[in-house]
């Protein structure tokens, strides 16, 4: 089973990411949250990874940020109802913290906005996730009992995370990670992500 990749992003694409480990290229369907994550291509991540297998579609990788948001993916997919593309759609409009606030809160309102999850299913989440681990309950990197120093996430580039702006401004990943790589072509490697941001706004609106 593959739990975690690293290597070199190769493709980034709508639903997935072609990441290159040792010339090997592993395809991994991701959300949009981590996709727009991720570094430029050519650059190298780390990629928690989700194995599973389905006698309709054979082996499958789900690619996630930290092992929190893996762990919640699982999570999910216990629940009646929910399967791995309801799953990656709910932690794309909820992360992990956000997620556990809105449990804690009875807020099946705010789960209901994952697309595909309606009001009955969002009510069945909501219910079944009361008193689980979520959020700051799951490991998420750092020093572990006795010291040991459990695996950390790569850092989050500022061209990763202007991406991840504009994708949170409805625009299309694809069209807004072009305008932030232009971005950085115009403004250097050390731009920040409201500097990338506002000249990727501008680029788009040409």
């Amino acid at each position: 089973m593959i739990g975690r990749l690293r290597g070199i992003v190769a493709e980034i694409g709508e639903e997935e990411a072609l990441i290159d480990v040792g010339g090997v290229g592993y395809v991994v369907r991701c959300g949009s949250r981590t996709l727009g994550r991720l570094p430029a291509v050519g650059d190298e991540t780390v990629v928690h990874v989700e194995h599973q297998w389905s006698e309709a579609q054979g082996p499958r990788l789900y690619g996630f940020s930290t092992r929190e948001e893996r762990s919640v993916f699982v999570l999910l997919q216990a629940i009646q109802g929910v399967g791995p593309k309801a799953a990656m759609a709910v932690l794309d409009v909820l992360p992990p913290a956000d997620l556990a606030g809105a449990v804690q809160r009875g807020d099946q309102a705010l789960v209901a906005r994952a697309n595909g999850v309606g009001p009955k299913l969002a009510q069945r989440i909501v219910l079944e996730l009361k008193g689980k681990p979520l959020g700051d309950g799951l490991i998420s990197g750092g020093t572990g009992p006795g010291g040991i120093e459990t695996p950390k996430v790569h850092k989050v580039s500022a061209s990763g995370e202007a991406v991840a702006a504009l994708m949170g401004l409805g625009i299309a990943e694809p069209v807004g990670r072009r305008a932030v790589e232009h971005a950085v072509g115009q403004l250097g490697d050390e731009a920040d992500v409201g500097a990338l941001v506002k000249a990727a706004l501008k680029e788009i609106g040409r």
